[in-house]
Parts: C-alpha cells; sequence; structure tokens
C-alpha cells in the first residue's frame, strides 16, 4: 500500500526523528515528495509504502504525537 500524506508538524516535533521511528518500529518505507522546514513549523508532502496495517499504524503514531496528517486522495498533490 502507499498512502500519500500532507504533513504539519509543530515546532515541539521539529527535532524529533519521525521518520527514523516510522522506518524503525512501523517497517515503513517515507519517501519525502516536497519540505519546508522553518523554526516554528515544517510542513512536510510525504508518500508512505509498505504492508496496509504497518502504514495505518504509522500515521496513527504521527498522529498521536501532534503531527497533523491529512491524507491525499490518489492524484492528488499539493504544493509547498
Amino acid at each position: 500500500m502507499k498512502r500519500k500524506l500532507f504533513c504539519t508538524i509543530p515546532q515541539k516535533l521539529i527535532k524529533q526523528p519521525l521518520l527514523f521511528t516510522l522506518v524503525n518500529r512501523f517497517k515503513v518505507v517515507p519517501n519525502i515528495r516536497g519540505a519546508s522546514v522553518t523554526e516554528t513549523i515544517a510542513i512536510l508532502s510525504l508518500e508512505l509504502e509498505g504492508d496496509d496495517a504497518n502504514v495505518e499504524e504509522a500515521i496513527s503514531y504521527l498522529k498521536e504525537e501532534g503531527v497533523q496528517v491529512e491524507i491525499l486522495k490518489e492524484g492528488e498533490e499539493r504544493a509547498i
């Protein structure tokens, strides 16, 4: 399964190793499609690939950590 996400990462999480955790804990492959990072916010266009359950658990983890996650529809893109 592949899922395209548009993530808004708050200041308190910018320095956290979120993608590292996704790879190691949930065994998904992240593909960064675009990003913008400042001192106060990070915006990330991300594609996650892996087993259905792992991708869903990875998305839940991001949300639980405080990342605002928007799941994009097939063919939908977001400019950063």
